[in-house]
């Protein structure tokens, strides 16, 4: 079992830039593939990032490359998402997510076996 938890969502402006973490506890977090998905109100949970289990590995979705960096830091058994140029369409509910051994297919939600609860970020416009 591994428990996730997120923080550092919160209310930013537009172009302004935030920090998310997730704290892992239980199994060895470096055996896990890492991701980090999103919901919007009214919208389907969709792909943000990707994290191989020893960081070698980065992928992300279209909408938010370039403005967006996933990271990890075994030592201390957290995933960062950097969110920066920050627009309200990136306004959602955001959730970490661990999947044993190499995920093949990132951006498929089942490919992945624990899930935190969320953190909300609202981006004003």
């Amino acid at each position: 079992q591994v428990q996730l938890v997120e923080s550092g969502g919160g209310l930013v402006q537009a172009g302004g830039s935030l920090r998310l973490s997730c704290a892992a506890s239980g199994r060895a977090f470096s055996w896990y593939d890492m991701g980090w998905f999103r919901q919007a109100p009214g919208k389907e949970r969709e792909f943000v990032a990707h994290i191989s289990w020893n960081g070698g590995i980065a992928n992300y979705a279209d909408s938010v490359k370039g403005r967006f960096t996933i990271s990890r830091d075994n030592a201390k058994n957290t995933m960062y998402l950097q969110m920066n140029s920050l627009k309200p369409e990136d306004t959602a509910v955001y959730y970490c997510a661990a999947g044993q051994g190499h995920i093949f297919y990132y951006y498929v939600e089942r490919e992945y076996e624990y899930w935190g609860q969320g953190t909300q970020v609202t981006v004003s416009s």
